[in-house]
């Protein structure tokens, strides 16, 4: 997720930081950096503008040019101007005062409306609600069936009646959600190719009936512009109370993250960052720009952690990790925890200074037969070789490729990505000796970070 904007702006701040004094020239040539790089991720021209603006207003300032630590001091700046640009503060969703709280997705086909209605209802469920899912979308082939099945896979319960009109299924939905306590009404409506007047015509009327809490806008990430200007359309026509973006863990520049709240005031609400029910996060305005510049992200990694990890296993790993003892049979038990986290990649850029972490580590696949692959390799082992790699000759190695089914080079991998961890981890120290575990929270994740 704006992995060529996040490595070019990192690029940029490296060479402040080198400098004991920072010249307006240095300012300057480190603003048209910055500025091409956000205008090659297709921010908006006008918001690319407007964020050098205010950003040369503070660093040419006594703020920067009188500060011990100038080249910091400018990214602290840019860090607050990039929070600001993604919508300076988080904004939760928003219930109805009287339940049942009525949320209406709307959005142009293909951005993934029905798929984020479903995760927003699993969303809701972790929270302790119980959401009910309107199939509002008559129109579109087999809508009304993709939600119900995308529904059924996750326990979640939908509305339908082909034989109604939407205003009326959605009117009918929100009965039956007062009267079997459902809360809240997540509406998946109509969308089209393009906007058109016949479904904005429909939108208003659902909207002005039902009066939902949340009018919130689906658009896909990976549109860029296109996406900014839908939102933009969809603002001045129905009226949105926010924006849930789609697709950004696919191979988009992050242009429209960055631009929709700086063109339409609307707030990012969510993103969607994968295909799976539970790949839908609170969007963080503040976390993201750190992740953008490589300060890390701890407090999603931690909700990650948290929701994910045996806590029991946890405090046995610390145990562990304390005492120098990581062996194979931990980096197994780790990989699997950590899968329901999410790729390895996006977990270690919420580090601060992930982008340091070796390229082995990195690129450990998380996927199910990766794991099964990695469990059989290290099954094939004894004890003894588990709790000691270092006893793992070339004989040896080749009868663990024997035993598990692989090849010697998939088992000299697990090794190598093995060894690289352990060194890691010395990094992390776990009695703070380094000083680079004092501020996290220790012991909430099975991952030692």
């Amino acid at each position: 997720m704006f992995s060529n904007l996040a490595e070019k702006l990192q690029t940029t701040f490296r060479k402040l930081r080198g400098k004991g004094k920072l010249s307006e020239a240095d300012v300057d040539s480190a603003l048209r950096e910055i500025r091409l790089a956000l205008l090659e991720a297709d921010v908006n021209y006008k918001v690319v503008k407007s964020f050098i603006e205010k950003i040369r207003l503070r660093a040419v300032g006594q703020e920067v040019m009188k500060s011990l630590t100038p080249g910091q001091q400018v990214v602290k700046i840019v860090h607050e101007e990039i929070t600001n640009m993604l919508g300076q503060n988080h904004t939760s969703l928003v219930y109805a005062s009287k339940a049942p709280t009525v949320v209406m997705l709307l959005g142009l086909q293909g951005a993934g409306k029905t798929t984020t209605a479903v995760k927003l209802a699993v969303d809701q469920r972790k929270k302790g609600r119980k959401p009910l899912l309107v199939a509002a979308d008559i129109y579109r082939p087999a809508a009304v069936k993709q939600l119900e099945l995308l529904a059924d896979s996750c326990g979640e319960v939908v509305y339908s009646n082909t034989n109604l009109q939407p205003v009326d299924i959605c009117l009918q939905a929100i009965k039956k959600a007062q009267n079997e306590e459902l809360d809240p009404v997540i509406i998946d409506t109509a969308g089209r190719l393009h906007i058109d007047d016949q479904m904005m015509a429909e939108l208003a009327e659902i909207k002005k009936r039902c009066q939902p809490s949340e009018s919130l806008l689906v658009v896909d990430g990976m549109t860029g512009q296109d996406a900014v200007n839908a939102a933009t359309s969809f603002n001045e026509l129905i009226g949105l109370t926010g924006i849930i973006m789609t697709k950004l863990d696919g191979d988009t520049r992050g242009g429209a993250a960055l631009s929709v709240y700086g063109v339409t005031g609307c707030p990012v609400k969510y993103i969607g960052l994968g295909e799976k029910a539970d790949k839908l996060e609170e969007f963080h305005p503040d976390r993201m720009a750190s992740r953008i510049l490589g300060m890390g992200d701890i407090l999603s990694l931690i909700e990650k952690a948290e929701a994910a990890v045996d806590q029991d296993k946890a405090r046995e790993l610390e145990s562990k990790l304390r005492k120098q003892q990581f062996n194979l049979d931990d980096f197994k038990e780790q990989l699997v925890q950590l899968r329901k986290m999410g790729s390895m990649e996006d977990i270690l850029n919420m580090l601060p200074g992930g982008g340091n972490i070796p390229k082995e580590v990195k690129q450990l696949s998380l996927k199910e037969d990766n794991i099964k692959r990695i469990e059989a390799i290290i099954g094939s082992m004894t004890r003894k070789e588990r709790e000691n790699p270092g006893l793992l000759n070339s004989s040896r190695r080749r009868r663990i490729a024997s035993g598990s089914g692989s090849s010697v080079q998939d088992v000299n991998r697990l090794l190598n990505q093995f060894s690289q961890m352990q060194k890691m981890f010395k990094q992390f120290d776990p009695k703070g000796k380094k000083g680079k575990m004092k501020n996290i929270q220790r012991g909430k994740m099975g991952f030692p970070f």
